[in-house]
């Protein structure tokens, strides 16, 4: 089989091409891929832990099984660092970025992994569609980060959600934030998955077994069950904006 490998930035000058057409032999994933260009090319073995794969242009985990025609990129993470913030359509994967946000100055990397489950509402699910406002969303997305680094000294912030048709068992949502010590990460973490809720435009339609509806905004859901816990009343358009209180 034929591939298209794709390579930018820092990983362009060790290959010294951009692109490269290779034939591979069936059943070729990822990670193999990586690994053949690494033989070549030793300074970029010692890239691999950083960099994320992407397989026709979604991220995928060095598992992947190859086929044919399929353009495969290697991503260098981005000179002086950036955090992460992206709507999906394709899986969602904490490896990847859990090498993405892993600094030198790490000692905890926390995690979160948000799944579809099967029964919600007291009813049965068979599966999840979600819809966003892509660039509203990575905005909020970008809010959060801002938010958690004037209270957490954290070195990296990975946000992603997904969108689109989701089994029982699939991701919807991963995030995951690295920062010199546990504590720091794991509030942070638990700080991010709530205002993601709160704020972030996304949209979630539950298919059961007898029918399907639009149940409304992550944001709208946070809400209907948080405020009577709040003792607030809360506007439907306008949401909250307030930023939640970190834990002691």
């Amino acid at each position: 089989m034929r591939i298209r490998l794709r390579l930018f930035a820092s990983v362009k000058d060790i290959v010294g091409q951009r692109e490269l057409t290779l034939d591979l032999p069936e059943g070729t994933t990822t990670a193999e891929l990586l690994e053949r260009i690494a033989r070549d090319h030793p300074r970029l073995r010692a890239m691999a832990p950083t960099l994320l794969l992407a397989v026709n242009r979604e991220y995928a985990e060095g598992s992947r099984i190859l086929a044919d025609g399929d353009e495969v990129a290697f991503i260098p993470p981005v000179s002086g660092g950036t955090d992460l913030y992206q709507i999906a359509e394709g899986p969602v994967s904490l490896d990847p970025l859990v090498a993405s946000v892993a600094r030198n100055t790490s000692g905890a990397v926390a995690t979160f992994l948000g799944i579809v489950r099967e029964f919600a509402r007291g009813r049965q699910v068979s599966h999840l569609e979600y819809d966003a406002y892509p660039e509203m969303a990575t905005a909020k997305m970008r809010q959060i980060g801002e938010e958690i680094r004037k209270q957490w000294p954290v070195d990296r912030i990975a946000i992603v959600h997904r969108i689109g048709r989701l089994a029982i068992g699939e991701a919807s949502v991963a995030i995951v934030i690295s920062a010199p010590h546990r504590r720091e990460a794991l509030q942070a973490c638990a700080y991010a998955i709530e205002r993601v809720k709160e704020i972030v435009p996304i949209w979630k339609k539950e298919a059961w077994t007898d029918g399907a509806e639009w149940i409304g905004s992550t944001v709208d859901d946070y809400q209907k069950r948080e405020a009577p816990a709040r003792g607030v009343g809360i506007s439907p358009l306008l949401g909250t904006d307030r930023p939640l209180t970190p834990n002691p």
